[in-house]
């Protein structure tokens, strides 16, 4: 009769999991190809306030204004395009393709304190910033204060 050595099975376990963690991990962090056409990409935004706005950021490099969308409805600012695959020649071997393609969309939910008919955009320099006033009534207002009158009310009788 042979002798079977009995090992840890929780080491076994414990290796085994750190196999399956190291295959996801490469999984992951290879880009598949079928992913950059899907549109799995959002451009990154930055958005803040002042007193008198709110300011949306968005990088947009290589973008036309023709390429971008943009529109309000129901509350919600909604940003979208597309970034497309070019290939200028059919001689290229690409090595690495690491910029993102395929169709994008951003949507925001606007406070009700933005002046939806006053929204402005521009994109300069691959940079997209959309401004959206407040309403006058929502913006903070200045109360002055009168001051009164320093001396003291004295309420005289006459003696009779």
């Amino acid at each position: 009769m042979a002798v079977i050595r009995w090992t840890d099975p929780f080491r076994e376990l414990n290796a085994l999991r750190e196999r399956m963690d190291r295959a996801f991990q490469e999984t992951m962090q290879r880009p598949r190809e079928e992913e950059l056409y899907a549109g799995t990409w959002v451009p990154p935004v930055d958005i803040y306030e002042t007193s008198d706005r709110l300011v949306l950021k968005a990088e947009l490099p290589g973008f036309d204004d023709d390429d971008v969308g943009l529109r309000f409805e129901d509350g919600i600012l909604t940003l979208e395009g597309e970034r497309k695959f070019e290939k200028e020649r059919g001689d290229e071997n690409y090595h690495r393709v690491e910029r993102s393609y395929g169709r994008f969309t951003r949507s925001f939910s606007l406070p009700t304190t933005v002046d939806t008919d006053r929204i402005a955009a521009r994109l300069e320099k691959g940079v997209l910033t959309v401004e959206l006033p407040k309403r006058e009534e929502t913006k903070p207002k200045q109360i002055r204060i009168q001051a009164t009158s320093k001396e003291p009310v004295v309420d005289v009788k006459k003696a009779e």
